[in-house]
């Protein structure tokens, strides 16, 4: 008999990948299948690793991929196959997420499961458009109602008691029925200029917000077009909104980027755009694969320390500086006898150099131009005549860095370090298209050409002209060129210039 897997019912939260729980986010690492629903954005589908079964099985009002009950077999079935299974629900599998219904056919199976919670959105939205639910001076309680009424049109909802509570009241799923409910309310007694708001995918970068009052809301909801999902908040806390909103006047809130930095490199930038109200889906278009054979790194290194004359060492990537000391801590070598004698060290930027400086190694020059070509030229500018030049960098590294200081004369070494090779995207691809078609991405980050090259390996026919392409420098913007993306250069090939550039453009007010 096989061994038998085990189910995370996981919340996911409302949308911004900040509100994803830890548990949640470590079990996305864990899990080997993914069961996940549509209300799952792009930014947390960003963060599932490579390699993970997926399989959707979204419910839109009206169409439905899979029935509650296959959904509740495909659980069964996979984790019976010993699958360690996740089930990822938008916000908590307990309020309205017909979690319980999914767990009686576990339990009756004797299948091992845990519960997750997640962040609601009848909370999250709410306090994302600036509405305490419950506030001393207003209101002592809340109520989450279903705005969804059950198969066949039936509405459960008990309009005079909900009156009568007086609390701030929250309905999910209900905007198709905000006529209704708005009907329901007055005619069981509430006064019709109670403050209401309506808001459109909370939490989310597509966020809007729409107050008036109960007899005001519907009339201002459909001028406004508001859609599902939306949560429906009424009561006197409302009127809060106003003063108290906050998550629509960050500066690049509206705005959702795709970042293709290889994985390390990501979460900086990242959190740099997440700060300013963006939302950002973490696609690492290439992945890094250090040389498996040493023998050139080590052949490289005997040979500098019997240099005599002035040495360079050359880094091009903080990526190529972790992995020279990876292999560095590998070998037989003494890192005292590398820097023996006249060593000097170049970095391509400051990123690079502050990675060098993790290992205590300080720079003697770094170019003003963050890039290959200026690189090229300061050291050939700088450099004695007769020095030896040794670059540890990736094996398909820039060429615009060598012609400067061959032209010189210098004796060079192109030392590899690493590969970098595309990463394989599948059901993330379709997904990552379908965003790039309905207009949901506004620009794409690009820090190298072959972050380039891995974007289109990825997205296939995808049409590139609906790309816009923020690039870190022109050689980067060459080759997003070549596919007919916008382009758009920042100044100095750095990530702070990246993040100007995209405020510049995409910030609040503007529509580019």
């Amino acid at each position: 008999m096989g061994r038998t897997g085990k189910v995370w019912l996981a919340g996911a939260g409302p949308g911004d990948a900040g509100l994803l729980t830890v548990k949640t986010k470590e079990l996305l690492e864990k899990a080997d299948v993914i069961v996940y629903d549509a209300l799952i954005g792009l930014e947390i589908f960003g963060q599932i690793p490579p390699g993970k079964e997926l399989i959707y099985v979204g419910k839109r009002a009206g169409r439905h991929t899979y029935s509650q009950r296959e959904i509740n077999e495909t659980l069964l079935k996979k984790a019976k196959e010993g699958k360690k299974v996740l089930r990822l629900k938008g916000g908590d599998p307990f309020i309205f997420g017909r979690g319980g219904e999914e767990l009686e056919l576990l339990a009756g199976a004797g299948i091992p499961f845990e519960i997750v919670p997640g962040i609601t959105s009848a909370s999250a939205a709410a306090a994302y458009a600036g509405i305490p639910v419950t506030h001393r001076d207003y209101v002592s309680s809340f109520h989450v109602i279903t705005g969804h009424g059950r198969k066949g049109g039936e509405n459960r909802i008990q309009y005079e008691p909900l009156v009568k509570a007086g609390g701030t009241l929250v309905f999910l799923m209900g905007v198709a029925a905000i006529e209704d409910i708005c009907g329901g309310l007055i005619g069981a007694g509430m006064d019709g200029r109670t403050p209401a708001a309506v808001i459109e995918q909370g939490t989310t970068s597509r966020q809007r917000t729409v107050t008036a009052s109960v007899e005001t809301i519907v009339e201002r909801a459909r001028a406004e077009g508001i859609q599902a999902p939306a949560v429906i908040v009424i009561g006197w806390v409302c009127a809060l909104s106003e003063p108290f909103s906050w998550a629509e006047k960050r500066i690049l809130s509206g705005r959702q980027f795709l970042v293709t930095r290889p994985a390390e490199h990501q979460p900086k930038l990242a959190a740099r755009l997440r700060s300013m109200g963006a939302q950002v889906i973490e696609m690492p278009a290439i992945q890094v694969r250090p040389v498996t054979d040493h023998l050139e790194f080590e052949r490289a290194l005997r040979e500098q320390i019997r240099d005599e004359q002035e040495k360079w060492m050359v880094f091009t990537s903080s990526i190529g500086v972790r992995v020279f000391f990876e292999m560095l801590g590998e070998s037989s070598l003494d890192i005292r006898d590398i820097l023996r004698g006249r060593v000097k060290i170049a970095a391509i930027g400051q990123a690079t150099r502050k990675k060098l400086l993790e290992y205590g190694w300080q720079t003697d020059l770094v170019p003003e131009d963050y890039c290959a070509a200026a690189l090229g030229r300061t050291l050939a500018g700088e450099a004695k005549e007769g020095s030896s030049v040794r670059i540890f960098r990736a094996r398909s590294g820039s060429e615009e860095l060598l012609p400067p200081l061959l032209e010189r004369g210098l004796s060079v070494e192109d030392i590899p370090l690493y590969d970098t090779e595309n990463r394989i995207y599948g059901e993330e691809q379709s997904k990552i298209r379908e965003g790039f078609e309905k207009g949901q991405i506004d620009a794409v980050t690009f820090t190298s050409a072959s972050t380039v090259r891995g974007f289109v390996e990825a997205m296939g026919d995808l049409d590139y002209a609906r790309v816009s392409a923020v690039c870190i420098g022109r050689q980067t913007a060459k080759e997003a060129a070549k596919y007919g993306m916008k382009l758009r250069i920042a100044e100095q090939a750095s990530i702070d210039s990246m993040v100007e550039l995209l405020e510049n453009c995409y910030g609040n007010g503007k529509n580019e």
